[in-house]
């Protein structure tokens, strides 16, 4: 496998895989299935009303997921995509549908499950409000932050706000849909400013979807400043930078948490302090 230290961005990594320096090559594979998955959802307490879109792609015994903006991807992509050789997809589909068959390929390559370094969190049955907390906790569990250190939260989620607060963070907020928290905290749709002045970063996946990612990678590598991601979208090619600028990570694999109120499990990944 090639050595993820040398890999500066996602095009590198997608370069890669295709040339088959990670495993099999992407086109003696085929896409099983490509699904579409639209839903709201709004926690009880909140003044929010979380709108997600998801294009979702199954590789043999892995699945791979990515979000998308409204109307990026339209629900005709599982017609036309179904069924389609994978390097097709990485290389013609539109950027989502891209990602998604990144991350069920690098699903495939090495599951979460199977990762001797992950560490395995349940996630507790219940209603999505207990889901999302625990969620959330162990999303901020992954943070060694010192009292009133300014943490940027690059895609809101009002209770990961609450949760880097209760470890004694000053959340920088950005997010490209909210202009402000259920608790009236303003939301910048700049991360530039954000990504200067904070002492660690906490990104979504959704940076994967949009192309920030590589820009949010790159500018916490030039300050030396820890990045933590927490993925539902493209868990496994975040996964595929730890050590070359992401520090920490929060892996949740399809299906997603709040498509169940069963246990499910996500997979925190930490850099050793003198890697």
């Amino acid at each position: 496998m090639k050595n993820t230290e040398a890999m500066e961005n996602t095009d590198e990594l997608l370069a890669g895989v295709l040339a088959g320096e990670h495993g099999t090559r992407p086109a003696d594979l085929v896409a099983t299935s490509v699904f579409w998955v639209h839903h709201g959802t709004r926690l009880a307490g909140g003044n929010t009303t979380y709108l997600n879109q998801y294009v979702l792609v199954r590789l043999g015994g892995s699945f791979g997921g990515c979000a998308f903006e409204a109307g990026e991807v339209h629900p005709s992509i599982c017609h036309d995509a179904s069924g389609t050789p994978l390097d097709t997809l990485l290389r013609e589909a539109p950027r989502p549908l891209r990602i998604a068959a990144l991350d069920a390929y690098l699903s495939a390559v090495r599951p979460h499950r199977e990762a001797a370094e992950a560490e395995a969190v349940t996630l507790p049955a219940g209603t999505p409000e207990t889901r999302a907390k625990a969620r959330d906790a162990a999303v901020a569990g992954l943070l060694d932050i010192e009292s009133g250190a300014r943490v940027g939260l690059i895609g809101v989620v009002n209770p990961l706000v609450a949760a880097i607060r209760e470890r004694g963070g000053t959340p920088l907020l950005c997010d490209f849909n909210l202009r402000t928290t259920q608790w009236g905290d303003p939301v910048a749709d700049d991360m530039h400013e954000v990504l200067e002045a904070a002492d660690a970063v906490v990104a979504t996946g959704m940076t994967l979807s949009n192309g920030s990612f590589d820009t949010v990678l790159a500018r916490c590598r030039e300050r030396g400043v820890p990045l933590v991601v927490y993925a539902q979208t493209g868990s496994a090619v975040a996964r595929a930078f730890l050590g070359a600028g992401v520090t920490a990570l929060s892996a949740e694999p399809f299906p997603f948490s709040q498509f169940s109120a069963e246990p499910t499990t996500l997979y925190r990944y930490r850099v050793a302090a003198d890697a």
